[in-house]
């Protein structure tokens, strides 16, 4: 089941956000960042667990959303979880007013069956490249830019 996240759910989140981040699949995030973002997240439960997760963060700037850490335990991969989960953040987009959503991606082919198109990094504005500054891979950063129009 798919659900808002919960302040009880910020430690499992951590934790599998960070799984993924040790084996350089995606930025790390502290518990303490996901306390302070906890309203943008969607987990999705299983039996009262977390074995997924995904944040859609506004980045203020001309309607544009952006879907992050996405997360879905290993033994759970292959059954529309991800999916679900980003088809969660874009429900809410458009609830929010938000036209387009756009993600940074080490596996932009699962994004590119949601319909997202591969895009120049170039479009976004400098404000979304904060994070990247603390990436260990900056600046040689190796995600794919993927966008979608959204109605």
């Amino acid at each position: 089941m798919i659900v808002k996240a919960k302040l009880d759910n910020a430690k499992e989140i951590h934790k599998l956000i960070n799984l993924y981040a040790e084996k350089d699949m995606m930025l790390p995030r502290s518990l303490n960042e996901i306390y302070e973002n906890i309203r943008d997240f969607w987990v999705y439960l299983d039996n009262s667990r977390v074995i997924g997760a995904v944040a859609l963060h506004v980045v203020g700037w001309d309607d544009l959303g952006e879907i992050k850490s996405l997360a879905v335990e290993a033994a759970n991969h292959k059954k529309g979880i991800g999916r679900k989960l980003v088809d969660s953040c874009i429900e809410e987009a458009k609830k929010l007013g938000i036209k387009k959503v756009f993600a940074l991606s080490f596996v932009p082919d699962f994004f590119k069956k949601l319909g997202f198109k591969v895009v120049d990094k170039k479009e976004f504005p400098h404000k979304i490249w904060a994070e990247c500054c603390n990436c260990p891979k900056f600046p040689n950063c190796e995600e794919v830019a993927l966008a979608k129009n959204i109605e």
